[in-house]
């Protein structure tokens, strides 16, 4: 195996795709039968009912009655989407959402159809949409874990509690195979080696489909997505969508292999990728969707988009792209209100041949056919199956006891110096650090909102946090446990536990320039060395989505353990640490590196088999308890603090820590917990402006005075700031105006009335801006950046030193605007002040 190499000048699509790409020999094979019955539907369909097929919507975008209009051959739910936008909502609501939409899919009273509709939603580690869930490790802890079998019985696991809520289609499992931590999807692969990958990709898919030869799709199986195609852990810099650029040889031998064998033994669906290859975009990209995969490969399930990403092939837009299905995709992912354009020009391109008929036969063909492969003709509807309604299968103890073992056996440790652990239970145990407690930010994103932020200990019902975990196993021991995020102790403590570590993101929010743990802000440093410095042996457990530099953490800690993304079940990694017997522990410790660890922050690319191959722990690494190794003090970098003037990011493409969204009125003030949210006078909620959801739309009803704010209980220091002549910068596009009727999308008489925007302070301090006239003065529907001289803030007489509350946006009068890219930041050069000062 060598390292993924760019070599330009080797031709990227050779004329025979076999020169590269095997022949796969299916599991599951074609049935006369079955492809008889699709040739027939699919004689008698009308244009509208194959392009409905081919379309899938997003339910916070469609109703009921557009799924019966139109006859969808499926829909989804995203990351932070729940039944009637309530992140609560009980399996019952969703079984009960489920069975109205198939109802409606075979209700052909207006669109002719009586085709099943399917539900697919990202069941990435567990059904993580849905609260009281059995949340597993993510990938990477998986993949330390390096246990096939234990992969099969988690993906089982997984598939009978979404086919409690009648869902009958999951986004899963991922196969990247990752090639630089920088990118912020690094957490959702197993490993950088791709024989983890193709080991877990084939027991993945049976977990989730069962056997092709057994119990394929049935009563408690699910259809599986292997994804993303193609190469997406491989892109240069580690850029979430970017562009991978190996060699077709390298894409095939390190990029493909959990397809190989997940498509081998079965997998329905694929989904394309929205990385480039070479420059060119995967779902536009017909000699890997259909020459290499369909044709050569000879996988004849279908290819599902991702979020809108037929939108990113060049001469395309999210609501017209015949191109990607030209070039071999099957099924349109389409969130947001974009589906309706996109279906009717789809329809127009169909009826004048832009769209060849034959194409779009072949799509629906794969559709129906995974449909029929699934039993969804003849199933029950959603409420009826065997395993809906069944909620004591939702986080029940025998799943919870599968995810236990895996958080056990994902755990790796790489310090130990003077045998610190297993420790005695019979001790006073101090438990510090933010993540001791918290049982969101040990599972990092993709947990119940897309970017796994904004949950509290109450959202995971039945789930358990580490300390829950070490207080049990301590408490039964007769020891005592002193809980103190801050590492205060009245009680001079044996050892302390120090859980720290990333906060949670998904997707591009994760991606980073460099490997190096909290820059320039070394908090979580400064905790272990004050309990080093008091004469306190340290454990420190580290939560995150990738390896990353923390030399200087190791160099603070007598012990070290990385727990990664462990999910729910908390309590797994105490099992560990702790031991009545040190000299047979219970349970060993036996991870092992799926990724390298790196030597310095720079080192963001080191793969085994890398011809100059040195991490600071090597691929495989990982101390077991016998083991009797000491490490001793490694190099430190000291990184200077940033300068406070540099930007301040509080709202880039999500919410960015410390600061967490609000709304409300004068009476009332909601935390925004998903993706969605309303309050008496103002209703937000998620929309694309150049990526997903990295924009949120804000209609305030001017029933009473309605506000968005972006506030933290820390205070902030923007005098810095202030001395660079630094603005308030955001991005803003106006959709309407002077009325509170929202389903209109242009603006009307009367113009914007008094809008203001604030900054806050612990305490009342200063007066809000009127930013009516500027507004009034932008052109409608067009995103336009806003630039406020912070020197205004200061005149109205806020304390820059003492800033809790950024940015607070309040009115009220009807106006529904869309804003983002919400930041405290020097002016460019080639930029000027939309609202000065003097």
């Amino acid at each position: 195996m060598t390292a993924c190499s760019s070599n330009a000048n080797l031709p990227v699509e050779p004329r025979d795709a076999a020169i590269v790409w095997p022949k796969l020999q299916l599991a599951v094979k074609p049935q006369s039968d079955i492809e008889k019955s699709i040739a027939q539907m699919v004689s008698t369909m009308t244009i509208e009912q194959k392009i409905a097929q081919m379309i899938q919507p997003e339910i916070r975008d469609i109703t009921v009655e557009d799924m019966r209009t139109y006859g969808f051959g499926s829909y989804l739910n995203g990351g932070g989407s729940f039944p009637n936008g309530d992140k609560h909502a009980t399996p019952a609501d969703w079984i009960a959402l489920a069975e109205s939409m198939y109802q409606a899919s075979i209700d052909d009273s207006i669109d002719g159809s009586t085709i099943p509709t399917m539900w697919g939603t990202d069941a990435v580690h567990g059904h993580n949409n849905v609260i009281g869930a059995t949340l597993f490790p993510h990938n990477i802890g998986l993949g330390a874990a390096n246990n096939p079998a234990l992969i099969e019985q988690i993906a089982t696991v997984t598939a009978r509690e979404v086919m409690v809520t009648g869902i009958d289609w999951v986004f899963a499992p991922t196969v990247a195979v990752v090639r630089d931590d920088r990118w912020g999807r690094t957490y959702e692969g197993y490993s950088e080696d791709p024989q983890i990958v193709s080991d877990y990709a084939a027991a993945i898919v049976k977990g989730l489909q069962g056997a092709a030869d057994k119990d394929f799709l049935g009563d408690e199986r699910v259809i599986s997505t292997v994804k993303h195609f193609l190469g997406d852990g491989g892109t240069v810099g580690g850029k979430d969508q970017g562009d991978n650029v190996a060699t077709e040889q390298a894409l095939f031998d390190i990029h493909a292999q959990g397809y190989v064998s997940g498509l081998s033994v079965g997998a329905q669906s694929v989904m394309a990728s929205f990385n480039s290859w070479h420059g060119k975009k995967s779902h536009g990209h017909q000699y890997l969707l259909t020459d290499v995969l369909k044709n050569q490969m000879g996988f004849d399930g279908f290819v599902v988009g991702d979020w809108n990403g037929h939108g990113q092939i060049e001469g395309c837009s999210v609501d017209n792209c015949s191109d990607a299905a030209i070039a071999g995709l099957d099924v349109y992912m389409a969130p947001t209100p974009v589906w309706k354009p996109l279906f009717n020009n789809l329809v127009a391109q169909a009826k004048s041949g832009a769209l060849p008929m034959a194409r779009i036969d072949d799509a629906v063909t794969r559709v129906l056919r995974v449909k029929m492969r699934a039993g969804l003709l003849e199933k029950p509807s959603p409420a009826q199956r065997p395993l809906s309604g069944k909620t004591e299968l939702i986080g029940s103890k025998a799943h919870r006891d599968v995810a236990r073992q895996a958080v056990r056996e994902s755990l790796v440790m790489l310090k130990n110096n003077g045998n610190l652990l297993p420790l005695s239970p019979k001790q006073v145990v101090l438990v510090a650090g933010d993540g001791a407690d918290n049982i969101g930010k040990q599972s990092g994103g993709w947990t119940i909102t897309w970017q796994g932020t904004n949950n509290t200990n109450d959202d995971f019902p039945g789930g358990t946090s580490i300390y829950e975990g070490i207080k049990a196993q301590v408490s039964k021991a007769g020891g005592k446990t002193i809980l103190n995020p801050e590492g205060r102790f009245a009680i001079r403590p044996d050892v302390a536990i120090v859980v720290f570590g990333e906060d949670p993101y998904a997707e591009g929010h994760g991606d980073v320039d460099d490997l190096e743990y909290q820059p320039g802000n070394k908090r979580d440093l400064a905790l272990l060395k004050k309990l080093k410095a008091q004469g306190v042996p340290v454990v420190a457990v580290f939560i995150s989505g990738r390896p990353m530099w923390v030399n200087a953490e190791l160099n603070a800690s007598d012990a070290f353990v990385a727990a990664w993304l462990p999910g729910s079940e908390g309590a797994g990694v105490a099992e560990v640490l702790f031991s009545e017997d040190k000299a047979n522990p219970k349970f060993d410790i036996s991870g092992k590196l799926s990724y390298s660890w790196p030597s310095h922050p720079d080192q963001t690319a080191v793969n085994r088999f890398d011809d100059d191959y040195k991490p600071l722990f090597s691929y495989g690494f990982g101390l077991s308890y016998a083991d009797e190794v000491e490490l001793g003090m490694l190099p430190e970098v000291i990184q200077p603090h940033l300068d406070e003037s540099e930007s301040v990011a509080i709202f880039k493409r999500a919410v960015q820590p410390p600061w967490r969204m609000f709304i409300g009125s004068d009476d009332q003030r909601l935390a925004v917990n998903g993706a969605m949210q309303q309050s008496s006078t103002v209703y937000v909620r998620t929309i694309d402006k150049e990526r997903q959801e990295d924009a949120w739309r804000v209609a305030f009803n001017g029933s009473g005075r309605g506000y968005i704010d972006f506030s933290s209980h820390l205070a902030s220091d923007f005098k810095a700031s202030l001395a660079s002549d630094s603005v308030l910068s955001f991005a803003i596009k106006i959709d309407q105006a002077g009325s509170s009727d929202n389903a209109t999308d242009s603006i009307n008489e009367p113009l914007i009335e008094k809008t203001y925007i604030a900054m806050k302070c612990d305490t009342d301090c200063g007066e809000p801006l009127d930013i009516a006239p500027t507004l009034n003065a932008l052109p409608a529907q067009q995103w336009q950046a806003v630039n406020i001289d912070l020197k205004c803030f200061r005149y109205s007489g806020v304390d820059l030193g003492k800033v809790t509350t950024p940015f607070s946006l309040a009115s009220a009068s009807p106006l529904i605007l869309n804003i983002a890219d919400i930041e405290i930041r020097p002016l460019h050069k080639d930029e000027t002040v939309t609202i000065e000062c003097q």
